[in-house]
């Protein structure tokens, strides 16, 4: 059995884009994350991270051995200088897939829902599609350095808030979970029991062999488990999670939302 990573984080290799773009730089797609934290382990090559919150635009270095990270609000741009590898930490495990992420594309595409999801597919070629997804969200990215990013929050939202309830799902089944499997062993251990520690457990996932074109690079994420219940032996570590959010849609939550395209 692979138990799920530790806290319900995501983890993949990438290989930074070195397509140059229009402004003469080589990298990614600017997009950013609606509740998800990201962070970068640099494990070879040079460049930066390029980033864009209410507080301004900024330029942050990354530097084998570097580790970067940023909070849900950041766009996020990175840039390649040469050879640059990254180890990515994604915060909530499976939102991200899930659609948390919005590309900065220019507000035309931003508030025509069909059009967005046109913009995004990787069609046809995917080296093709992704470079072209690339450059048009750099194009709304370089207009919101200028201005207009609360506009862009406010299109982000629309275009994503029908999915609240599957991500909440996700981050209940996941991070909550595993917070929660905490607590139910720190109050056990404040009771005396120690049986939790009898359920011990080493897993390991190889390198995975397929590469993804990705939002910032080829891609090769790591699959671990879902947390199922039924497959741990260990009854401290299986919390009581709410079956419902505290509030949004009265429809129904759907537990398999659209995937978003990588």
């Amino acid at each position: 059995m692979v138990t799920p990573l530790p806290g319900g984080v995501g983890i993949s290799g990438l290989t930074v884009y070195d397509w140059e773009a229009a402004d003469g730089l080589c990298g990614g797609t600017p997009h950013m994350h609606l509740v998800c934290s990201e962070a970068y382990v640099v494990i070879d090559g040079e460049g930066s991270v390029q980033t864009l919150t209410t507080s301004g635009f900024a330029d942050t270095p990354l530097r084998p051995g570097d580790v970067v990270w940023f909070t849900p609000g950041t766009i996020h741009r990175l840039v390649n200088a040469g050879g640059l590898r990254l180890i990515v930490l994604m915060q909530n495990s499976g939102l991200p897939e899930a659609g948390d992420a919005v590309f900065t594309f220019p507000t035309p595409v931003l508030s025509d829902p069909d059009a967005y999801r046109t913009a995004a597919a990787l069609t046809g070629d995917h080296a093709t599609a992704a470079r072209r997804r690339r450059d048009l969200a750099l194009e709304g990215f370089l207009a919101l350095r200028e201005g207009g990013l609360r506009d862009f929050h406010t299109a982000a939202h629309r275009l994503k808030r029908d999915l609240l309830d599957a991500w909440w799902n996700r981050w209940r089944d996941g991070p909550l979970a595993a917070t929660l499997a905490t607590g139910a062993q720190l109050a056990s251990l404040r009771a005396g029991d120690l049986s939790h520690l009898d359920h011990g457990h080493v897993s390991r996932l190889e390198r995975p062999e397929e590469q993804l074109y990705g939002m910032c690079g080829l891609l090769r994420p790591y699959h671990a488990a879902v947390p199922d219940p039924d497959l741990d032996p260990d009854p401290n570590s299986v919390p009581v999670l709410p079956t419902r959010p505290p509030s949004g849609s009265s429809e129904p939550p759907n537990p398999h939302p659209p995937k978003e395209p990588s």
